[in-house]
């Protein structure tokens, strides 16, 4: 039986981050890493809390156009990292910086971001893919109805964001068949803040649940494949319209390429009336 409340508070609690002495560089701040049922933290975690860290250090005028990270070491779960940013430069137009997560006296999380002041200009995007709409699909806790333990249970509550698959989810058997291709439909349990940044960091948190889930499916696995470990190795992220992720937001998914026991995979927001809101790349060990 699935237990535990739908609150958003998970993600929340997440990127509330406290300004403590730097060591390293410019500024720095602690953050904690959320409950997972497995021995290390959510690759998640670092990446939302090293985003919401780099905003804290550039003026109100300039906002996260891009991040790409570096995953080092496991990262203790319920346990402090300590974020040093750098201000390596800020211009007119544009500002950059370095961000350095350390944990038990070791480096284990590495990023760089850059943030650009707003302008006019062209606007294109890709058209959204047809998909069926949320309404019509399980939520994780209506597909693992009747499915018992820690996993079940965090995968239906513990994540803060409803997540609801095309074709079908991967959680203890490989529903929709063995392609490079998926989408999930995603949208925060708790209404947010209107905080732009809030809702970019909210992207930026939830996008390494799945992300690795097509490389899963061209390999016909599943969470729940016996022997099968996996770790986040790095990742970028694009940001490039505003939007919400406490309304409905389709990320679609792709599998680009697998080898040597690593995957690349790459995955798009879309908001339901089609804008692209950001772009992911994230290479991962897959381990069977």
């Amino acid at each position: 039986m699935i237990t535990g409340t739908l609150t958003s508070e998970t993600f929340l609690r997440a990127v509330d981050l406290t300004p403590t002495e730097a060591q390293v560089f410019d500024e720095a701040y602690e953050a904690t890493t959320q409950y997972v049922p497995w021995p290390k933290a959510y690759g998640g975690d670092m990446v939302a809390q090293a985003a919401a860290a780099m905003m804290r250090s550039v003026d109100a005028d300039r906002q996260l156009h891009s991040m790409h990270s570096y995953f080092m070491r496991p990262v203790d779960i319920g346990a402090h990292v300590r974020y040093e940013v750098e201000r390596l430069r800020d211009g007119r137009g544009y500002s950059t910086r370095n961000v350095r997560g350390f944990q038990n006296g070791k480096p284990v999380y590495a990023a760089m971001g850059s943030f650009q002041v707003p302008e006019d200009g062209p606007d294109f995007q890709p058209e959204a893919p047809a998909a069926v709409e949320p309404e019509s699909l399980r939520s994780a806790a209506e597909a693992l109805d009747g499915a018992e333990g820690p996993a079940a249970d965090y995968w239906s509550t513990g994540r803060s964001f409803d997540m609801r698959h095309i074709p079908g989810p991967v959680y203890i058997e490989l529903e929709g068949g063995s392609m490079p291709q998926q989408a999930i439909w995603v949208k925060a349990f708790d209404s947010l803040p209107d905080d732009a940044n809030l809702h970019r960091t909210a992207l930026a948190y939830v996008c390494d649940y799945t992300i690795l889930e097509p490389l899963l499916r061209v390999n016909g696995l599943n969470w729940s494949s016996p022997g099968l470990a996996t770790a986040s190795l790095d990742h970028s992220m694009w940001f490039h319209r505003d939007g919400r992720a406490d309304a409905w937001v389709l990320y679609a998914q792709e599998a680009i390429s697998g080898q040597s026991n690593r995957g690349l995979a790459m995955g798009r927001f879309f908001d339901r009336q089609g804008r692209l809101l950001a772009t992911v790349a994230q290479e991962g060990m897959i381990r069977a």
